[in-house]
């Protein structure tokens, strides 16, 4: 057989075309508004692999296993403000289709998935806190005696 064409056969059955032009990390960007809230990320299993203040940036695999996608969730806390969590799950890259015309079926059914190339995690993430309507509802009981004279020029009588 030819050495050309045996080479050919070689390169276009190892090749997976999302590994070579697309990637298994990603950086994701998390901000909140207001910034500088604590956040943590959780993988499906439970187990929390960053935490930090936003802004930040976070190198996040995209895949977790042979045709699996890695599944993140981030917890978001600030004073006054209430707790919110944000589910982070990736998509399937469009270079992963690009196995069809050039990867072959190793890299489509191989190497792909088990990189996790075959995905790919959006570039950012942004949550909005609202604020706490308990704090901002809260009544506070104080004895007249514990008010200044400026404080008590400001009161009002209503019986």
């Amino acid at each position: 057989m030819n050495k050309k064409l045996i080479l050919l056969i070689l390169a276009t059955l190892l090749n997976s075309c999302a590994s070579i032009v697309s990637k298994s990390n990603y950086d994701v960007s998390v901000t909140s508004s207001p910034s500088e809230a604590k956040f943590s990320i959780t993988k499906s299993d439970g187990i929390v692999i960053h935490s930090g203040r936003t802004p930040a940036i976070v190198s996040l695999a995209s895949g977790n296993g042979y045709f699996s996608k890695a599944h993140y969730v981030l917890k978001f806390e600030k004073n006054g403000y209430e707790t919110k969590t944000y589910t982070l799950s990736p998509s399937i890259s469009g270079w992963y289709w690009g196995n069809i015309l050039f990867g072959g079926l190793i890299g489509m059914l191989i190497v792909d998935p088990i990189t996790g190339a075959m995905y790919k995690l959006p570039e950012n993430t942004n949550v909005s806190l609202d604020s706490n309507s308990r704090a901002s509802n809260e009544i506070k009981v104080i004895s007249l005696d514990d008010l200044s004279q400026a404080q008590k020029s400001q009161l009002i009588r209503i019986n």
